[in-house]
């Protein structure tokens, strides 16, 4: 995995020891003299962030293989990236539709008039009644002479044997929409009861990256983060979940030990690609509530460490300070004689 350090990930020495800015700045300003005025920047107080960019690929989120009860030849099938919905065909076998129904609960026994109640028979209801066949309906875990009725009223409308039960054959249940990643069984196939047939997805937008275990830190539930798209359209995005279980990938030759993370874009991230490489900005350590100044201003001094240089007024001096974590081309530091607002040397640029 391809990774890119933010700027400041080490310290750039600008100026020996003691020496004074000779550059112009702030826009070229002059003295009354005619000397120029040194170029500065401020010390400030706030939280420094240090951040790393990893890759990820775009994808759609919650992956799954597709089973169904249903045995025979493949007489219809979707195409890949098509979007199956409730109540559509997932896959017709013998010319007859298995349908997409939502739940959590899969279809696990046939369900008619007199069987024990439980949470399928509730989602079968609510899936009829989502559909129009609610009349006189009741959504409960009860199997009742109106949820027959409302079988029977579905079935016949989909052209399926009108029987008032409903098993694996007709139905597979899925907690939403899907999109189609891949088809296992394609027309023309024999396919068999507990076979699969379909690879599908969540409609929802995802990145997922392949972050080194020992990174894993970085990659905090609820976090925000940067996503820059194919082409360069940069869209912010949040970590939704970090595996717990590392894996090994890679090569034999460069073998990698990572963990799985998924990242939610807000609003979808406005694209179709589906598999494409993305860059994800992560935030790897925060310090919060110090002073900074840019990595720039900093000054090698002769015994050794850092300082920086004080502007105040016409008068320079250099501070020694203590240096810290680096972040967004900053450097956090301490040290006697430091305060927000003072301005220290930096280059001018110019």
């Amino acid at each position: 995995m391809r990774r890119a350090l933010a700027a400041g990930a080490a310290v750039t020495v600008v100026a020996g020891g003691g020496a004074a800015w000779a550059l112009a700045g702030d826009g070229g300003r002059a003295r009354a003299n005619g000397k120029p005025e040194p170029a500065t920047a401020a010390v400030t107080r706030g939280d420094l962030v240090d951040t790393e960019k990893v890759d990820g690929t775009l994808t759609y989120g919650g992956e799954r293989s597709v089973w169904t009860g249903a045995s025979g030849v493949v007489t219809w099938a979707p195409a890949q990236g098509a979007t199956v919905r409730r109540g559509k065909p997932l896959i017709r076998v013998r010319g007859e539709p298995v349908v997409l129904l939502y739940g959590g609960t899969p279809m696990y026994r046939t369900l008619r008039q007199g069987v024990s109640a439980g949470a399928d028979v509730r989602q079968l209801e609510s899936n009829l009644d989502a559909l129009g066949y609610g009349e006189g309906l009741t959504v409960d875990r009860e199997f009742t002479g109106a949820t027959d009725a409302a079988v029977r009223e579905w079935q016949d409308d989909l052209g399926l044997d009108v029987t008032g039960s409903v098993d694996a054959r007709q139905v597979v249940f899925l907690p939403h929409a899907v999109r189609v990643k891949e088809v296992e069984a394609p027309e023309g196939k024999r396919t068999g009861a507990g076979q699969p047939v379909l690879t599908v997805a969540g409609t929802r937008r995802v990145v997922h990256v392949d972050l080194d275990a020992d990174e894993q830190d970085m990659a905090r539930e609820g976090a925000r983060v940067s996503v820059e798209l194919p082409g360069g359209k940069v869209v912010r995005g949040r970590v939704e979940s970090v595996g717990t279980v590392a894996e090994q990938t890679g090569t034999e030759q460069n073998p990698a030990t990572t963990v799985d993370v998924e990242i939610s874009l807000d609003g979808g991230g406005g694209t179709r690609l589906d598999q494409a490489p993305v860059t994800v900005e992560l935030e790897s350590e925060r310090r919060a509530d110090v002073l900074s100044v840019p990595v720039e201003a900093l000054l090698a001094l002769k015994e050794g460490g850092f300082g920086v240089e004080a502007v105040e007024g016409a008068g320079r001096r250099v501070v020694p300070v203590r240096i810290g974590a680096f972040g967004g081309g900053r450097v956090e530091v301490g040290g006697t004689g430091l305060a927000a607002g003072m301005r220290v040397g930096v280059p001018s640029g110019g």
